[in-house]
């Protein structure tokens, strides 16, 4: 499958490195291809481009962008590029403010996701939420041992919730679908309390698992 990755900070290349790994074609966008020399020459078979050629060039869509640019991101991109695409929805509302005894804080509310707001801005287009609650140094294939760690999910589309759970389950998680494009409000904030001890503690090894009867 081709990639286009939105997105070139360590989620993006991280992702995207995921990609090749199992043997998908991969395009990063950037807004600064000179960025990405470095890690170009680390994966030769990448392709570098703009945000609408990365959109252009990919069956599947992974938006890896800072939350707060998603929409600008998404709308360099090209509309016309996302329609009818998989777009795996990495981000998070993350507000410019300090965090407050380790707690991030967000612009968006409980009342309404980062993702409501893109799939609105975006109807043609279907979003998936992934990798939103996890650091990036274990979004591929990370090892807690025996347990798989959760990746949860949402999203309206239940064909592209299908094609991105392969890739996530490829990727070493076990997928949690959570349901439709208001589960974001939810999952959105487990990147909070996934920071805390990292904020406090200094301590960012650790996932989220899901316990079933």
């Amino acid at each position: 499958m081709k990639i286009g990755v939105i997105g070139s900070g360590i989620v993006g290349q991280t992702l995207a490195a995921g990609f090749l790994k199992y043997n998908h074609e991969v395009m990063v966008g950037t807004r600064n291809v000179a960025k990405l020399e470095e890690w170009q020459s680390q994966h030769e078979n990448a392709h570098l481009g703009s945000f609408a050629d990365a959109s252009n060039f990919g069956e599947l869509i992974v938006l890896a962008a800072k939350g707060s640019a998603a929409i600008n991101a998404l709308e360099l991109a090209g509309e016309n590029n996302l329609k009818e695409k998989t777009i795996m929805d990495a981000t998070n509302p993350l507000a410019d403010a300090a965090p407050e005894n380790g707690v991030l804080k967000f612009f968006t509310n409980l009342d309404k996701s980062l993702m409501e707001t893109l799939q609105e801005k975006f109807p043609q287009a279907h979003f998936v939420k992934a990798f939103s609650c996890i650091g990036a140094p274990f979004m591929v294939n990370p090892d807690f041992g025996a347990q798989k760690p959760a990746m949860f999910i949402c999203g309206n589309n239940s064909e592209a919730k299908s094609e991105a759970s392969k890739i996530i389950d490829k990727f070493g998680f076990s997928v949690e679908d959570m349901g439709n494009v208001e589960a974001a409000r939810a999952i959105e904030p487990l990147c909070i309390l996934w920071c805390i001890p990292g904020l406090t503690q200094n301590n960012w090894q650790h996932a989220f698992a899901l316990l079933k009867k």
